[in-house]
């Protein structure tokens, strides 16, 4: 079978092997497609495999061969889902590839906020611990995350992850979610109570038409002017101009992201230089164990559909 591989170079900078993906069938693989070469670059492929490159009902339409469309992520805002049904199109994600890297990096987020890791080791270096007249020199308050509350606004692998860290450093664990989780161990609530309650508040939902922009301003102005936001889930949950207005006005105290409405980042993004704004490159999904894991999990549900079984099809 034909595949096409869209834009391998969002999954590896030459150290993860596509030995797992070649063995599926005749591969082209692409560095990166843009928008206008989509079409070009899937060509006559029965299998289309991407991470970001928008696959819309104009791009089915002019590649009528196309029939598995596989994702190297979670998320799949990126494809018409609806025109994929309705021409008999398998659309399958990689869902829960990411799940420790991504808890992982909102404690890196947190600790670096509770902990002031950067701000002391910046300290010492300019001499500021030389000059103590005491042994240990702590000007720069710290806290504990035991007694914390923790609110997680969705409630999926991810999600479950950050509440049961949060739990083993003590923290009080609130959620809200969609749909009333079994079994949960934590108070679950709505999410104006998740957003008050807060310390920390740490979103893992989908972008979807009712998520999109849900940290708007009413939301921030719910939080405590001492809480912490944190979005590794998708850019667009955030309205940008609000957010930077609530962190220059001190309306919150800090926030943290992983992702923007627009990636690469715009140079005139109001968060670039927003206060207490803590900005990383989309790259909470990124460790190298990670992507092999990724791999593999594309490539299984290739396999797995070549052999007349679908794995974590979303459509």
């Amino acid at each position: 079978m034909k595949i096409s591989v869209l834009d391998w170079s969002t999954v590896t900078t030459g150290d993860i092997s596509s030995e797992a993906i070649e063995a599926l069938g005749e591969v082209n693989f692409f560095p990166s497609t843009a928008p206008e070469d989509t079409v070009k670059n899937i060509g006559d492929a029965e299998i289309v495999l991407c991470n970001k490159v928008l696959i819309t009902r104009e791009v089915m339409d002019a590649c009528p061969n196309i029939r598995y469309i596989g994702l190297f992520a979670t998320g799949f805002n990126n494809v018409d889902i609806e025109a994929a049904r309705e021409k008999g199109i398998v659309v399958c994600n990689a869902g829960q590839y990411s799940t420790n890297a991504v808890a992982q990096q909102v404690f890196a987020y947190i600790l670096e906020i509770f902990g002031r890791i950067n701000e002391y080791d910046r300290a010492v270096k300019n001499g500021e611990w030389v000059r103590s007249p005491l042994f240990s020199y702590f000007p720069i308050p710290t806290a504990e995350l035991a007694g914390k509350t923790l609110s997680i606004v969705g409630y999926g692998s991810i999600g479950r992850k950050v509440a049961e860290i949060g739990n083993a450093f003590g923290m009080n664990i609130v959620v809200n979610t969609r749909t009333a989780p079994k079994d949960c161990p934590y108070e679950v609530t709505d999410l104006e109570t998740a957003v008050k309650k807060a310390d920390v508040l740490t979103f893992h939902c989908p972008l979807t038409d009712k998520t999109e922009n849900i940290i708007d301003r009413s939301l921030l102005s719910m939080m405590k002017p001492a809480a912490v936001l944190i979005n590794t889930a998708r850019g667009g949950l955030v309205n940008e101009d609000e957010l930077a207005e609530a962190l220059n006005s001190g309306t919150i105290a800090y926030a943290c992201l992983d992702v923007l409405r627009r990636e690469p980042m715009s140079p005139d993004t109001p968060l670039r230089n927003a206060k207490n704004c803590i900005i990383t490159p989309h790259i909470a999904w990124s460790p190298l164990e990670t992507r092999e894991r990724l791999v593999r999990i594309v490539s299984d549900c290739v396999r797995s559909w070549q052999n007349g079984e679908i794995k974590n099809k979303v459509n």
